[in-house]
């Protein structure tokens, strides 16, 4: 068994969405003066590697926290979606793709996480796509990007209407093409929140 960490690191005045709050992670007891250590998060639930659900995006009253646990483990796929500007269908996806499971779009965005490029000029979802996802009855799609779409943000809004959960900046998917077998753990925190940081990792089986 191998892990492999989907997540990016959560630190002082991290990267985030334009617009949203900056992260402050400040230390604020110290052991050589306190005698202990103690650390101070504000976080908004969308920044670095998150779940969102589909009160982000959708008039949903139900909080994150209530979804079943199960909704954020399953079996998982990686496509090789590299230099597409729009990622659309594939024959090969049809036979890849299954129901209730977690799909991870391996674009290579991760590199330029942080930047104005990674937030300006990431790919996205086609309608096709985000319908054929639909339609197979997946629990959650992920992805290397700030986002699967762009403002007005009709694919989020189309897969949170279906309960499909959007993981969003994640990393290292590279290390899955190989993997002929792999689970996805990205458990959401037990918050009362809309959508939730997470450490997202894959069990390679």
């Amino acid at each position: 068994m191998k892990l492999v960490d989907l997540s990016h690191i959560i630190e002082d005045n991290m990267p985030v969405y334009p617009g949203d709050p900056n992260t402050n992670l400040a230390h604020i007891k110290q052991f050589s003066k306190d005698n202990y250590n103690n650390h101070k998060l504000d976080i908004n639930m969308h920044a670095g590697t998150h779940i969102d659900s589909p009160m982000h995006l959708t008039d949903s009253s139900k909080y994150i926290f209530e979804y079943p646990i199960e909704s954020f483990i399953a079996e998982g796929c990686v496509l090789d979606v590299r230099n597409e500007e729009n990622i659309k269908v594939k024959p090969e996806y049809h036979e890849v793709v299954k129901e209730n499971s977690i799909v991870l779009l391996y674009t290579g965005f991760d590199k330029y996480y942080g930047t104005k490029e990674y937030y300006e000029i990431h790919p996205c979802i086609d309608i096709e796509f985000c319908n054929f996802l639909i339609k197979k009855k997946i629990k959650m799609v992920g992805i290397d990007t700030p986002s699967p779409d762009k403002y007005p943000f009709e694919i989020h809004k189309l897969l949170l209407k279906n309960n499909i959960f959007i993981l969003e900046n994640l990393t290292n998917l590279d290390q899955l093409l190989n993997a002929d077998r792999f689970e996805v753990i990205a458990f959401p925190l037990k918050i009362k929140a809309d959508s939730s940081i997470t450490r997202a990792v894959a069990r390679i089986l």
